[in-house]
């Protein structure tokens, strides 16, 4: 017995049946014997054009047998895409189908042919040939062939060639075969022609012999001269019926994974930002809250069952009835400048709480994030995910070590300074502005970090003034940033802000982000460069 295994490194078999259309989405499976011996005769030409005619066609000659198949679990796919066709003009295009069979990775498809047997040197030039193959059916099929073992066919036969009726549990499929008789004459590829040369006695009728191919055989019928001579079957080849299972496509369902123990959770997840123009650090709340717009929908999409669409509280903040949250265990959008030049370039997602697998599926789906509102005509912004893990496997700005931390972004006040009454505040002072603020801020880092209270007494915050205006990176007023969400309840841009620094007596740990608008990058604070600190 011989047996030749074929593995798809793609996963992928392409091939469409003798006479049928590509575009009718037909697939060919299991892969067509004449298919099989072409393939050898190709790979050989091609590869090995030292191996003789004569130690080649006894081989081919004893595979021309029809085969008997063991096939492994498969399912069917297609792709869809327009070519250019010309035909109405430059721009038409005409729909293609591709329509493939998909194989689970490492699966093979064994061809037996139980009456064959080669002698050790007929064995070690069929492997030199099978060893060479490197595509089977289409270019994009991708295949590795060798002998295999006879054990595998001993495992169970699941396509062999009927003489009558399939049994129940199959059905009747037509594989193209080489006919023994006719696949290896040359009656139709090559043409001859008589030629008479001399005169009287001399006279002579030459015979001359003309083929393109090389062997001269019906095998190798190219398929161009086929369709422009109309055969309607090669010539050489048979049809030959075939027992294949039912169920041969049957996609068995998959018991779903559960969680592994231990299994370390996603804190973090980073992006770097790219567009024809990026936009200014100013923009960092309409920026984060767009990035936040865009993964509640690819969840809502990838969690959809029945018509009805997941909600992620981690993204969203708010559980299932609409509530916000409590507690800051949700995520952070912390856009953030890491260059220095004044405009956002990368995006930073923080949370506590981690993030889970539809959640993971959605991030891995956002590719731009679109503006919305009144700068929905600015260019969309591409992101590319640079990476997530927990968070001590990461160490960008927001979530690096430091004692000292200044504003990037203006720190937002949580309520309103009062006007009137005893506990009045002159907005028109700098200095009642800043104390309020202070105070403010003071209050909102023990409520989200509790773990930072035993600092309280050693910490100290001061405002970072320029000219008796608050200043933020050195360059930007807290009037310059956009503070206002795109609700219309919010009124963050009518409260107290300004820029900070806070000087811890060790090293703390980030994302220091604070204030109304703190997940949406508002009061956030990034480590002080080394050569700025003061002790």
């Amino acid at each position: 017995m011989i047996a030749i295994s074929f593995r798809f490194l793609a996963g992928r078999y392409h091939a469409t049946p003798w006479g049928r259309h590509v575009n009718e989405g037909a697939v060919e499976w299991p892969p067509s014997p004449w298919r099989i011996l072409r393939a050898m005769v190709a790979t050989w030409k091609r590869t090995l054009p030292d191996l003789p005619q004569h130690q080649v066609e006894p081989i081919l000659r004893a595979l021309a047998a029809p085969p008997e198949f063991v096939l492994p679990q498969a399912s069917t796919g297609h792709t869809r895409h327009y070519m250019p066709w010309f035909k109405k003009g430059p721009d038409d295009r005409t729909l293609v189908f591709d329509t493939f069979v998909v194989l689970p990775p490492g699966a093979e498809v064994t061809a037996c042919w139980p009456g064959v047997t080669l002698d050790d040197p007929q064995q070690q030039t069929l492997d030199r040939i099978l060893a060479n193959v490197n595509t089977f059916g289409r270019s994009e099929s991708w295949c590795e062939a060798e002998l295999a073992a006879t054990a595998h066919c001993a495992n169970g036969i699941t396509c062999r060639p009927i003489n009558g009726n399939a049994p129940r549990d199959h059905d009747i499929v037509r594989l193209l075969c080489p006919d023994p008789t006719t696949a290896f004459l040359d009656n139709h590829v090559v043409e001859t022609k008589e030629r008479t040369t001399g005169r009287g006695k001399n006279r002579q009728t030459v015979v001359e012999r003309r083929t393109i191919y090389d062997p001269a055989w019906n095998l190798c019928m190219e398929t161009l001269q086929l369709h422009s001579e109309r055969w309607s079957d090669p010539p050489g080849s048979r049809w030959v019926p075939y027992a294949r299972p039912r169920d041969c496509f049957k996609i068995e369902p998959k018991a779903r994974r559960r969680p592994i123990a231990g299994r370390p959770c996603i804190h973090v997840i980073r992006f770097a930002l790219d567009s024809t123009v990026l936009p200014l650090v100013t923009e960092t709340l309409p920026l984060a809250e767009a990035a936040r717009r865009a993964l509640m929908g690819i969840h809502g999409r990838v969690t959809e069952k029945n018509g009805v669409r997941g909600r992620s509280m981690t993204f969203s903040g708010k559980d299932s009835n609409g509530n916000p949250l409590v507690g800051h265990r949700h995520t952070y959008y912390l856009p953030t400048d890491e260059d220095g030049d004044g405009r956002l370039d990368h995006l930073t997602l923080a949370a506590e709480a981690g993030f889970d697998d539809a959640e993971m599926r959605a991030v891995d789906h956002l590719r731009q994030i679109r503006p919305f509102g009144r700068d929905s005509d600015v260019h969309p912004l591409r992101v590319l995910l640079l990476g997530f893990g927990a968070l001590d496997d990461f160490r960008p700005p927001p979530l690096r070590e430091s004692r000292m931390w200044v504003s990037a972004t203006p720190y937002i006040a949580t309520r309103h300074a009062k006007t009137r009454g005893r506990d009045r505040i002159d907005t028109r002072s700098v200095e009642a502005r800043v104390e309020f603020l202070a105070a403010d801020l003071r209050r909102q880092l023990f409520a989200v970090r509790p773990d930072l209270a035993e600092m309280a007494d050693d910490l100290r915050i001061e405002p970072v003034l320029d000219a008796g205006a608050f200043r933020i990176a050195g360059r930007w007023r807290p009037i310059q940033f956009k503070r206002f969400r795109s609700k219309r309840s919010d009124d963050g841009g009518r409260r107290p802000s300004g820029g900070f620094r806070i000087m811890f007596p060790e090293a703390v740990r980030g994302p220091v982000c604070l204030g109304h608008s703190s997940h949406f990058g508002m009061g956030l604070f990034l480590p002080e460069p080394p050569g700025n600190q003061r002790i």
